[in-house]
């Protein structure tokens, strides 16, 4: 600290050789400080435009990662890394600062002591300390301080890149810091020193204007889309406030299914849903073990209105408990099962974790579609589970390789099918089938940035109405959650040419019944080409990948490899092209027939028949346990 002090001293006193006025002479310490900083103020500068830049991303990972503050870091991390941005820099000027008001506070005290130097700035002494002298003579220069400290802090809030965008809690209340502390300082402090303070607050005040013209953040900035993520985060985070009483019926029904699940003794077989729509994942398995077996189904769900609760009264050995998931975390860390079925990837990574109560647990992860889980799944997603239920040879290979590249301790990989998938194809069989007049066309983009709804839904609209197509939007319900008002104003927009903007979800038909499906990197584009064996025009989006490393695994991921063997592929820049090549697609119809249905037996395993695969692997696994424990017993 002696070395600093003396070094700004030398500094200060080469001012005052050059100007003879202690009081010029810190003012010109000053700008000379400012200008010696200018580079770092221009960095920081630059790095606040990008975190604004950068701002919509984060706030769309919130919304869609919404609950899921684990995640939320880690895709945030992985994209200040992806951007360079660097968190810390804003607080570069503030520490700089704050080392040069100590070095000021040293070197003036230096020169108090130095015989040599008059430290008179006209009538005002700027080596007497307001604390020291007494009485309300030197009130004024804590009182400038201040001010000058406000004045900074009221532009800065209006006009700083960063500092603009931030809520008026977190802007006003560093001002309220920044205002009394320098209130609090300058009363301690020499005059001098509460000089330099507020020639360093007005010309970092110019600095910051100068700059702002210079390098304009309006031109890296999409004010828009930031305002358009702030809204959507705020109706999400208001959703999310909604809690419900504290003796509201689901309230209660939870306390009192967290306290009959662990009554119940000698659980076998749980299964976890996170809302009613992952029923649909299970209901082969479940609809097999209570056909066939004696086994109890106990079924966990997050969702009050899951409609396992209606089936729960047609089964008495399906026994359905709420569970929320604040408590869900308590529950999972206290589960007693022998086997715990779930679709849900990353446990143990996040929040929710194995149990600490049995070791013994056998986790089996369930796919909730047909993608490849190394692209479209984080990449320790499926690491901390036992047992894998793979739905096609691509998917056992990659998780084959997750396991010899990094060391991912050995799972049981089952080639077991993908129940949905054929309950879909005996369903499609079933109905009646005709040959429309007006080919039904199915636009169903995915959710993730820069999907069709985002870049191009209305440009395509455009582009194939007045055609003879009978066209339906079926939106993410994601999008639908979120972007509400877009949504109307789309049917509102395109409903005087007959195209249907479906925000209800409660039909598959329109799947079914399409002719031709347009998405981007959906998985629904798997499940409808296979099962109705027709084809898919895909629209080449930015690729959704949640696996940043995903190339570091060399098996191709089935989104991109049948991307071409099950239909076409346009990117948003070809959209000229796209009336001739659906008019392509759908008059080839007859030989995507027969090449979808050739790739879904090459690439889903057990066809047909998968549910029974399933159950008959768990049905083993339970007797195998049950079997063990009575050896135990015995002995």
């Amino acid at each position: 600290m002696n070395s600093l002090f003396g070094f700004l001293g030398s500094i200060m006193n080469w001012c005052y050789q050059l100007v003879h006025n202690y009081g010029w002479a810190i003012v010109l310490f000053t700008f000379i400080s400012k200008i010696v900083l200018l580079p770092v103020s221009v960095w920081t500068h630059l790095n606040s435009i990008k975190m604004i830049k950068i701002q919509p991303d984060i706030n769309f990972l919130k919304v869609k990662y919404y609950g899921q503050p684990d995640t939320i870091a880690e895709e945030q991390a992985k994209l200040f890394k992806q951007e360079k941005y660097h968190p810390l820099a804003s607080l570069i000027p503030t520490v700089v600062q704050l080392v040069l008001l100590i070095g000021v506070v040293g070197a003036i005290r230096a020169g108090i002591e130095n015989p040599a130097i008059d430290m008179r700035f006209g009538p005002i002494d700027l080596g007497e300390v307001p604390n020291e002298t007494g009485g309300l003579r030197l009130l004024w220069s804590p009182i400038l301080a201040a001010l000058s400290a406000w004045l900074m802090s009221v532009t800065q809030n209006k006009s700083n890149v960063l500092q603009s965008e931030q809520s008026s809690l977190n802007k006003y209340s560093t001002m309220a810091l920044t205002v009394l502390l320098s209130l609090y300082l300058g009363w301690f402090v020499p005059v001098g020193t509460a000089l330099y303070w507020v020639c360093s607050n007005l010309m970092s005040i110019i600095q910051m204007y100068i700059l702002n013209w210079t390098i304009k953040p309006t031109k890296y900035v999409d004010y828009e889309r930031l305002e358009q993520s702030r809204r959507e985060l705020l109706s999400i985070q208001q959703e999310g406030k909604k809690k419900e009483p504290l003796f509201s019926p689901n309230r209660v029904k939870e306390r009192k299914d967290y306290k009959r699940f662990f009554s119940v003794i000698n659980k076998h077989l749980v299964f976890y849903s996170e809302s009613s729509g992952f029923y649909k994942y299970y209901k082969g398995v479940i609809e097999y073990l209570l056909r066939n077996t004696n086994i109890t189904v106990h079924y966990i769900t997050s969702d009050p209105n899951d409609q396992i609760f209606e089936l729960e009264k047609q089964n008495p050995r399906l026994r359905a408990y709420y569970i929320g998931e604040n408590r869900l975390i308590t529950l999972m860390m206290k589960m007693d099962a022998d086997i715990v079925v779930m679709t849900m990837p990353d446990i143990e990574t996040y929040h929710i974790k194995r149990s600490y109560v049995r070791k013994d647990i056998e986790y089996v992860y369930v796919a909730h579609g047909l993608g490849s889980t190394n692209l479209t799944l984080t990449k320790t997603s499926t690491d901390h589970y036992d047992t894998i239920m793979c739905s096609g040879k691509l998917i056992m290979q990659e998780e084959f390789e997750r396991e010899r590249i990094f060391g991912v301790p050995h799972r049981k990989l089952l080639e077991v099918g993908y129940p949905l998938l054929d309950e879909m194809r005996a369903f499609y069989c079933s109905q009646p089938h005709e040959t429309h007049e007006r080919p039904k066309i199915l636009i169903a983009p995915s959710w993730q940035k820069d999907n069709i709804v985002d870049s191009c839904l209305e440009e395509m609209l455009d582009r194939l109405k007045g055609r003879g197509y009978d066209i339906t939007v079926r939106p993410h319900p994601q999008e639908v959650r979120h972007k509400s008002q877009q949504m109307e104003a789309l049917k509102e927009k395109y409903a005087k040419d007959g195209i249907f903007v479906q925000t209800d979800f409660s039909s598959n038909s329109t799947v079914l019944e399409a002719d031709l499906l347009i998405t981007d990197w959906s998985d629904i584009s798997w499940e409808f080409a296979f099962s109705t064996r027709k084809p898919v025009l895909f629209i080449d989006t930015p690729m959704k990948v949640m696996n940043p490393d995903w190339k570091q695994i060399d098996v191709p991921p089935i989104n991109i490899l049948l991307r071409n063997q099950v239909g076409l592929s346009l990117s948003p820049a070809e959209l000229d092209r796209l009336p001739e090549t659906v008019e392509k697609i759908l008059s080839s119809s007859e030989y995507y027939y027969e090449e979808i249905e050739r790739l879904a037996h090459e690439h889903v395993y057990h066809l047909d028949g998968s549910a029974k695969i399933a159950a008959d692997y768990l049905i083993h696994q339970l007797q195998a346990k049950i079997s063990s424990k009575g050896e135990t017993k015995k002995q």
